[in-house]
C-alpha cells in the first residue's frame, strides 16, 4: 500500500517519520484483515448488527405549530415573515 497515496486521498501531510510509522501500521492492519479473511464464515448470516435492532417511532400528530410572530421574535433580523441570515456561499 502505498501511504503518499492514501495520504494525498486523504488530504493529509506527511512528514517523512510518519510516513514511515503509517506505513508500518497500515502494514499492520491489511495482516490482520488477511489473518481474518481465513475464516470460514459460510454457515455464518451477513448481518448489520450483532443484536436485532429495531426502530421505535411514535406515530406522527399533528399539532399547532408556534405563531410566526412569537417564531420571529428572536431573529436578529426579519423579513416578509422570514428570518434573514448573512449569505455564506458566493
Amino acid at each position: 500500500m502505498n501511504i503518499d497515496h492514501l495520504a494525498l486521498l486523504a488530504r493529509l501531510e506527511l512528514t517523512d517519520s510518519e510516513k514511515i510509522l503509517f506505513s508500518s501500521q497500515v502494514e499492520n492492519v491489511i495482516t490482520y484483515i488477511d489473518k481474518l479473511n481465513e475464516l470460514d464464515t459460510g454457515s455464518i448470516e451477513p448481518t448489520a448488527h450483532i443484536l436485532p435492532v429495531s426502530n421505535v417511532f411514535r406515530e406522527d400528530e399533528l399539532k399547532p405549530s408556534l405563531p410566526r410572530e412569537i417564531a420571529l421574535q428572536n431573529a436578529p433580523e426579519e423579513q416578509d415573515g422570514l428570518y434573514c441570515v448573512p449569505k455564506i456561499i458566493e
